[in-house]
């Protein structure tokens, strides 16, 4: 079922392929979404051996933490399980607005402790930077509730690398997740050199771009969600980046797998990156994404790979 890979410097051992859990029960997010299809996807995932969720307060809001809690506590699974929740998300007013006070992340971790039924959380991340609280003391409530054993390793989510740089003062961040993949690699100039250096582990979010890495899609198809305002998904633009996709085929062809488990196995060849969370909306996807372990890359292949979506 695959190897389990440290995470970084914690002490948090998972399948190299996660599930990101926004799409079960994320319906501010996608519409349409079941919650027993969004339960099963979460018991597939655990029945096939994928032992690390990724999920956030902002999916649901609130939805997607309760079913994954549902579904540890009915399945028994939960000290096998390891779970990576978020929050920086507050409604006041009925606006939400971004929060990194400590007194706001300290009450965001018990009201995701009680949504997800546990006692403690894995991996808890500040999901977006604020822009008033010094990064190092919004860590610093954090390391507090780490030490109370509430939660075992600290993540922060879509900082920048000056951000990252004041949060991690102390050597206390474990884990950064961010927006990376083969059209968007922006953070392979500072950030990924950064993490690797302070054996920070890296967690790309989008690594198949809103399915376009997929290898599914054709200069005729449409899109009515957000891909239609999403620059690579437009124009010229678009069918320079299906050629790519297209070159992305021989390759998959010869290993008689799909896009998708290349591109994913190309970035389990990254340093810094030790685990993967593609979502899913059905359970039948989340048996599909643990076919990229399978996936064997030369070196040669990876040096192919990282050339075609250079420019």
């Amino acid at each position: 079922m695959g190897e389990q890979t440290r995470i970084g410097k914690t002490d948090l051992y998972v399948n190299r392929i996660g599930l990101g859990a926004n799409a079960v029960g994320g319906h501010n997010l996608f519409p349409h979404l079941n919650d027993d299809t969004g339960k099963e996807v979460v018991r597939t995932a655990l029945a096939h051996g994928i032992n690390f969720i990724d999920t956030a307060f902002i999916y649901g809001p609130e939805r997607s933490e309760q079913l994954i809690g549902e579904v540890l506590k009915e399945t028994g699974k939960r000290q096998d399980t390891v779970i990576a929740t978020k929050a920086a998300h507050k409604f006041v007013d009925g606006k939400v607005e971004i929060d990194n006070s400590p007194a706001f992340l300290i009450e965001s971790v018990h009201s995701s402790l009680k949504r997800l039924q546990t006692d403690y959380i894995d991996l808890f991340y500040i999901h977006f930077p604020d822009k008033t609280t010094p990064k190092d003391e919004a860590v610093g409530a954090l390391q507090q509730l780490k030490a109370e054993g509430k939660i075992r390793a600290i993540g922060v989510s879509n900082f920048s690398i000056e951000q990252l740089t004041e949060a991690n003062a102390k050597g206390q961040v474990d884990v950064l997740q961010s927006e990376y993949n083969l059209f968007r690699r922006g953070v392979e100039e500072a950030i990924l050199p950064y993490t690797v250096e302070r054996h920070i582990s890296f967690v790309p979010y989008f690594p198949l771009a809103s399915g376009l890495l997929g290898g599914r899609y054709t200069k005729d198809s449409t899109f009515e969600d957000g891909r239609s305002r999403n620059p690579l998904f437009q124009g010229e633009a678009y069918i320079r980046n299906l050629d790519k996709v297209e070159q992305l085929r021989e390759i998959a062809n010869g290993k008689q797998a799909e896009v998708a488990h290349v591109v994913l196995a190309w970035y389990l060849t990254r340093p810094s990156i030790d685990v993967l969370i593609p979502g899913a909306k059905r359970p039948e996807q989340v048996i599909n994404n643990l076919k990229a372990l399978d996936v064997q890359l030369t070196q040669e292949e990876i040096e192919k790979i990282d050339h075609i979506f250079r420019d």
